[in-house]
């Protein structure tokens, strides 16, 4: 490109400064294993010795739980390949960043060259905004990006408001911070305001600079159109730190907090990464990981490395931390200790119970699910019942098989869970009775002879009923099925009773582990712990999230990071 072209067009917009980087692109995921199956009876033990041996073993002795992380990926990428299809193919491949690069220049254009290059492309009324994106997602020389505004601002006397967007984000993005401060400046000049898009860019990118604190006038800008997100909160936070104002910092994560904002993991990694030894700090980091706990909030590995490196660095406590898994009995693998219950505590059972009778048995919708007559009719059916100890979801269980009849499924899981020795609610739909070859007469014959029944009306959904007569037999009553229950969840008016709710079904949920007409029946369920991170005073666990690994909401981590204080 021409000296005198881009003298006239650009130095007056972005000034004579063009440092040479590249956009970091940095992408993280999760996953990991562990369950353990039902037994009504006694467990046995290992002797000490060998237990304390098998426990060092990182390798899961037990089936993964429908809860654990990555189940959820790994059942989805089974079916794509048992259907023919490639996993990595279903939702096609992203491209990949030298693709892109072939499609932009490989250095800055003079405006003819730019206005050739757009006469022959298939949409000249898109080119400079596809353009700029494909520099971005190619993360391209500025200089190429420039060179573009150049011709832009020739042909059109301005550049748009959304190509110095895409440009904004192309140097915010690649770390220009001279080319950010510019264009900031330009912007404020062409433009009477700027939308929250640009300003979170420019938090992001002044957070980096000198100018730093300028990134909090934006915040403010932002404050009267709309909610700032914790993105933006997270980058001025960390420009606090950076330029060596913590108390700053730990200022605008408290006003994070009080707008009711959930913080970013990037921004507790900096509080960990930045904070020291004094009492003050100390206060403030363990109520950055009660808040995790509250909230069940999990760290991703990198966060979990940066609290091991914070707390092995306090002189004066010796604390050690290990990266471990849970054995199935709900004990570290790395020191031994015995982790929290996942059981409710009787105040935590009563709460879930009144909740779900209320919002999701007794909902606005329910009667979208039953009938008055229905549901009446069961109760009074639960109440004159003794307790139960099982209730089977039976249209659900009947399909864990593809082969044989369903009713010789369920028969097999409801005699295994009658041998245990348990009182056996089956809850099924009347076509259930109509004899088939999925239902076979003798076979429903026999299950009623081993547990109690009741068959709903076939428009009916039985999840409700399920609930209410798990709920009502105890804190003891488990539940076979493999309906997550997220829409049920979903109905709880809160965080904190969907929390409860997903604490209790964890540990009372068995999943029929593939089962094999003929072979013995197996359950699967979640561990005893809970899967929250969890303090004695002399130690510390938390589950994290590793890298490469995937969970979906309703999967808990695997691994954990065990961090213990030697005794003085």
């Amino acid at each position: 490109m021409g000296s005198f072209a881009f003298a006239k067009y650009l130095r007056p917009l972005f000034g004579h400064r063009f440092p040479r980087q590249s956009v970091p692109v940095v992408l993280r995921w999760k996953d990991h294993p562990n369950v353990q199956l039902y037994c009504s009876g006694k467990e046995q033990r290992l002797p000490e010795a060998q237990r304390r041996k098998s426990s060092q073993r990182e390798e899961p002795a037990f089936p993964k739980s429908v809860f654990a992380a990555g189940t959820a990926k790994r059942t989805a990428d089974f079916l794509k390949r048992r259907a023919g299809t490639d996993p990595e193919q279903a939702g096609g491949l992203s491209r990949d960043r030298a693709s892109f690069r072939g499609e932009i220049p490989e250095g800055p254009l003079s405006a003819p060259e730019w206005r050739k290059l757009k006469e022959s492309s298939s949409r000249p009324e898109r080119f400079e905004l596809r353009m700029m994106a494909l520099m971005l997602a190619a993360e391209a020389d500025v200089n190429i990006a420039k060179s573009l505004l150049a011709y832009v601002a020739m042909e059109k006397g301005a550049v748009p408001y959304t190509l110095l967007l895409r440009y904004l984000t192309l140097c915010v993005s690649g770390g220009h911070h001279s080319e950010v401060l510019d264009t900031y400046d330009v912007m404020r000049r062409c433009f009477k305001t700027l939308d929250s898009s640009a300003y979170s860019l420019l938090i992001k990118g002044f957070s980096q600079t000198e100018r730093w604190r300028e990134a909090f006038v934006m915040l403010e800008e932002i404050k009267k159109v709309i909610m700032p997100s914790p993105r933006n909160y997270s980058d001025a936070i960390a420009g606090a730190f950076l330029h060596g104002d913590g108390e700053t910092g730990w200022m605008l994560y408290g006003e994070l907090l009080e707008l009711g904002l959930t913080p970013n993991q990037d921004t507790w990694q900096c509080l960990f990464e930045n904070a020291g030894a004094e009492h003050q700090q100390r206060h403030r980091l363990a109520g950055v990981l009660t808040y995790m706990r509250e909230n069940q909030v999990y760290p991703e590995e990198p966060l979990a490395q940066s609290i091991k490196a914070w707390f092995e660095s306090l002189p004066d406590e010796k604390w050690r931390g290990r990266f471990s898994s849970v054995d199935s009995s709900g004990r570290c693998r790395s020191c031994q200790a015995e982790l929290e219950s996942i059981e409710l505590t009787e105040e935590e059972y009563a709460q879930l119970k009144h909740r779900v009778m209320k919002d999701v048995i007794e909902g606005r919708d329910v009667f979208n699910k039953t009938t008055p007559e229905e549901l009446e009719s069961f109760k009074s059916f639960v109440k004159k019942s003794p307790a139960f100890d099982v209730i089977v979801d039976g249209l659900n269980v009947a399909s864990v098989s593809p082969k044989g009849p369903k009713s010789q499924t369920l028969l097999a899981v409801v005699s295994e869970l009658r041998d245990q020795g348990l009182n056996v609610l089956v809850l099924g739909r009347k076509h259930m009775l109509r004899p088939s070859w999925n239902w076979d007469r003798h076979d429903i014959h026999q299950i009623r002879q081993k547990s109690l029944c009741f068959f709903t009306e076939n428009i009916s959904e039985d999840d409700p009923f399920l609930l209410y007569a798990a709920l009502h037999s105890g804190n003891h009553c488990n539940f076979v099925s493999r309906d997550l229950m997220r829409d049920h969840k979903a109905c709880l008016p809160d965080g904190a009773t969907r929390r409860l709710f997903f604490k209790w079904q964890r540990g009372h949920q068995l999943v029929v582990q593939g089962y094999v007409p003929g072979k013995k029946v197996r359950f699967q369920r979640a561990l005893r712990s809970d899967t929250i991170i969890q303090s004695t005073g002399a130690a510390w666990h938390i589950p994290y999230d590793e890298d490469g690994a995937e969970r979906s909401t309703y999967e808990v981590p695997q691994r954990w990071l065990c961090l213990t204080k030697e005794q003085q």
